[in-house]
């Protein structure tokens, strides 16, 4: 289980995030689209808050062999973007799992403006006690956001139990590539509210724990490196909505804390991996 100081700073950094419902509506706004009247193609643009947007969720979903007939979990799942996305395009039902409220009544909202609620729902809860059955779900996704989860060992440990028998776990998360040292953890585990954040071979150690065995494991790194660079001068883009939204002074703390996350990649502290397992049949 995740502290409740873990908690409540993961759920103040997403209460307070650039990318958020109202600035996605304005930004559909200004395009002209009604929020009447969304698609999830309308949407893609600007929900899809993961590294490499829609073609990075497809090859993730390609590789898991996501299908129209599965029941899809998206653990951690945020506003859900991914979840509307493999709905729309794969016609599949797809649940989020997020423990931030904030995250899961947006996630639900738009997805009614999207009329893809009757494919998609989401849940409040945490990823290391998820309040879901045992045996449900025919895959499971998730998407650079476990670097927050303390207890990665219970984490995968949930995500297996509630997978089908022959299920498939595919994610991709931020990993490190050289252990950090201790002002670099703390300075994230501060500002980006990051937890014992795991390297790519002790995410393989953990599934192949949980009986499961790994079908593909692909390092990022050097990919995410320019997404990254790419992605903090989007959020400076933000500056205005921002700071219309929470103030100037939360501006200024998520640029300084971002441009110090991104300084880790480039210095090859952080990388990034995609990772597909499979439980046994």
């Amino acid at each position: 289980m995740i502290s409740d100081a873990q908690k409540s700073g993961v759920i103040k950094f997403y209460d307070t995030h650039p990318i958020n419902e109202v600035e996605i509506l304005a930004k559909l706004a200004a395009r002209g689209i009604s929020s009447d009247v969304l698609t999830e193609d309308d949407l893609k643009d600007f929900d899809q808050d993961h590294y490499g947007g829609t073609e990075a969720l497809d090859t993730l979903a390609d590789i898991a062999g996501i299908r129209r007939d599965h029941h899809v979990l998206d653990v951690c799942s945020g506003m859900g973007g991914p979840s509307r996305w493999l709905a729309h395009r794969r016609g599949c039902r797809v649940t989020g799992l997020d423990f931030t409220a904030s995250r899961v009544e947006a996630a639900k909202r738009l997805s009614q403006r999207a009329r893809l609620d009757h494919l998609v729902d989401f849940v409040h809860g945490d990823a290391t006690a998820m309040p879901l059955p045992a045996s449900r779900y025919d895959a499971l996704i998730g998407q650079e956001s476990w670097l927050h989860i303390p207890d990665k060992a219970a984490l995968i440990s949930e995500c297996v139990r509630v997978l089908k028998p022959g299920g498939t776990v595919a994610f991709t998360d931020i990993v490190t590539r050289s252990a950090l040292d201790p002002p670099t953890e703390a300075r994230l585990a501060a500002e980006m509210h990051t937890s014992n954040i795991a390297s790519a071979e002790s995410y393989a150690a953990l599934l192949k724990k949980n009986g499961c065995a790994v079908v593909a494991h692909d390092d990022l790194s050097d990919d995410w490196k320019e997404i990254l660079v790419k992605r903090l001068e989007m959020y400076r883009s933000l500056r205005d909505t921002t700071i219309a939204e929470f103030g100037e002074a939360r501006f200024l703390e998520y640029d300084k804390a971002y441009s110090h996350f991104v300084g880790c990649f480039v210095g090859d502290k952080l990388g990034g991996v995609r990772i597909v397992a499979r439980k046994p049949a």
